[in-house]
């Protein structure tokens, strides 16, 4: 699993069934000091984070088709965002809360993580 930075979403009107009704999001990888590592990779959000979200990304097949279900044990979904995080401490010490990566401290937001909505919900600012 690794630690990315949700850069932006992806919108794909033809795509594999196994796609249809989920969010790809593009994730950067991150080093254990929050800097960019590695190049930017596409997710499927299982867990409705946001843009500018630290998420953790499970790529592992077996595992992603667990999760998702896949009955005939083919599912070609190889990223799938299964956590946010809050927080990485390395020696008791926080690090990597910087926004895309900077190192500097984010500030925090009141309610945790973002509401998620589908295009044209209102969002209801509850975590």
């Amino acid at each position: 699993m690794n630690v990315c930075r949700v850069l932006g979403t992806l919108v794909s009107t033809a795509k594999h069934p196994a796609y249809v009704g989920h969010k790809l999001l593009l994730c950067q990888p991150l080093d254990a000091e929050g800097m960019e590592a590695g190049d930017v990779i596409i997710a499927v959000d299982h867990v409705q984070a946001g843009v500018g979200d630290r998420v953790l990304v499970m790529q592992e097949g077996g595992g992603i088709r667990l999760l998702l279900g896949a009955v005939d044990g083919k599912l070609p979904i190889r990223s799938l965002i299964v956590g946010v995080v809050d927080e990485v401490t390395v020696d008791g010490v926080a690090v990597g809360a910087g926004e895309r990566g900077t190192g500097q401290a984010a500030p925090p937001r009141a309610s945790g993580r973002k509401a998620a909505g589908r295009k044209g919900e209102k969002r209801t600012g509850r975590p």
